[in-house]
């Protein structure tokens, strides 16, 4: 859009739109004066909202079924609640799992309660960031729920397969929300550049920059938008240049206790184990800059060391250990590059899941065979009462007989000797299985070999 039709569109969108300013209040944030006012106004939920739809029927027959919008902030989710309230003959009540105390929750279901009964009249609750509530506290919606007294409708941006209680879960259907693609978002930045003061001047590649850096969050690029315009002086031209250095000091977009974490170190995981260092220090960047704590970050690392390259590089363990001693010496922000150390190294190594398969392997036999005992000749004995029922009889003490190694069965009675750990082909597992090999070889030849003539 060039500069002449951004500011042509504002000045007729001004003089069509005068009354409706004149009954608000003038400081009403961009992006509530940009909220759309119908279904056909909401951007990038094409299908969800396509006509013969499940939620577009609900919405246009005011029937409803309790459902839960779950996406990304600033892609609508907020807004559809809105023209649910402002189109349904239902009571409708809403609040914020952030806000509100579940003592309002309960006041309010009995109300419900009171309209169904009263009136035969359902009220449709709208919890916003409905994971916020804790597992005791969704357990309250449950009997007005089952009762027909609330339609619930709930709102978050975390997976709510996790977040919500899996009892409230099945009573209700799961919209997904889309993340707003930056052609869409462009699209609501035109719109709300209609709704700014006429004298400001903006060049058209600033709506792109804008866009490019919201991060599919309509509520961010508008509010991004606003504060462009505010931080410029209103007789000079807003440039890209000065949108950048404005957005410059945004922060990055990441929740640290949210579904966008564990996103994040999953794929600084999953980009070490594929051996690529350099998407794992991008991920490992935005980690930093975005606040995480350096110690969570290094203990994930620790573990990986073991998960991933175990004893293929040994060493991988200890150079994990050692970086999280700086990190913990140092701090943030010199810290930084003793965890670019770390993950350099760790995606560079040789890889191997040797040892955690071999863990899970032997956890399994440890869970189905936990009651069988520790055969006697290895138990230990400290007491003569002890030695006297047989514990350490007939233990054969290695360093007592040639190459320090005399074959005996270590398993308990009741099992059969089991193999779980398989060393790979790659790195110090090459020289681990030599190792095995020479001891197999020991084994078998003492095995075919009486003891009395060793």
């Amino acid at each position: 859009m060039q500069k002449s039709t951004i500011q042509h569109q504002r000045t007729m969108s001004k003089q069509m739109n005068i009354v409706d300013s004149m009954q608000h209040p003038a400081n009403i944030p961009l992006a509530e004066k940009a909220r759309p006012k119908s279904l056909e106004q909401i951007h990038g939920q094409e299908k969800l909202l396509a006509a013969g739809s499940l939620l577009r029927n609900m919405i246009e027959n005011d029937d409803y079924s309790s459902f839960i919008l779950w996406g990304p902030p600033g892609t609508g989710k907020t807004t559809i609640a809105r023209l649910i309230e402002h189109t349904t003959s239902l009571h409708f009540s809403s609040f914020s799992a952030v806000l509100s105390k579940i003592g309002k929750v309960k006041d309010l279901m009995e109300k419900a309660q009171y309209l169904l009964r009263a009136e035969d009249r359902k009220t449709i609750i709208f919890i916003d960031e409905i994971h916020r509530f804790n597992k005791a506290q969704q357990d309250a919606f449950l009997p007005y729920v089952e009762s027909g007294a609330i339609i619930l409708f709930g709102a978050t941006t975390e997976n709510p397969s996790f977040e919500v209680i899996p009892a409230l879960l099945s009573r209700c259907h799961v919209f997904i929300v889309d993340a707003l693609t930056e052609k869409e978002i462009l699209s609501i930045l035109d719109h709300a550049v209609s709704l700014l003061p006429p004298e400001l001047d903006l060049d058209s590649d600033v709506l792109t920059v804008i866009g490019e850096r919201c991060g599919g969050d309509a509520r961010r690029a508008l509010n991004n938008l606003e504060m462009v315009c505010r931080r410029a002086d209103r007789t000079q031209t807003i440039t890209k240049e000065m949108a950048m250095e404005a957005l410059s000091t945004r922060s990055l977009f990441y929740d640290k206790g949210g579904e966008e974490h564990y996103n994040i170190i999953s794929a600084l995981h999953k980009s070490i184990r594929g051996s690529d260092p350099q998407a794992a220090l991008y991920w490992l960047a935005r980690m930093l800059e975005s606040g995480e704590d350096p110690m969570y970050i290094v203990r994930r690392l620790v573990r990986l060391a073991s998960e991933d390259v175990g004893l293929a590089d040994p060493n991988a363990l200890v150079q994990a250990m050692a970086a999280k001693e700086a990190v913990h010496f140092l701090g943030m922000p010199e810290a930084n590059t003793a965890l670019t150390q770390l993950v350099i190294y760790l995606a560079s190594a040789p890889k191997s899941n040797s040892c955690e398969t071999a863990y899970l392997a032997a956890r399994a036999d440890a869970r189905n065979t936990g009651y069988y005992k520790v055969p006697l000749h290895i138990c230990n004995a400290p007491t003569g009462l002890m030695r006297e029922v047989g514990y350490g009889k007939g233990y054969r003490y290695s360093h007592d007989y040639a190459n320090s190694y005399s074959y005996q069965k270590y398993f308990p009675e009741e099992m059969e000797e089991r193999s779980y750990y398989t060393p790979s082909r790659f790195g110090f597992e090459k020289e681990i299985e030599k190792r095995l090999q020479w001891w197999r070889k020991l084994k078998m030849k003492q095995l075919k070999t009486p003891k009395d003539d060793e």
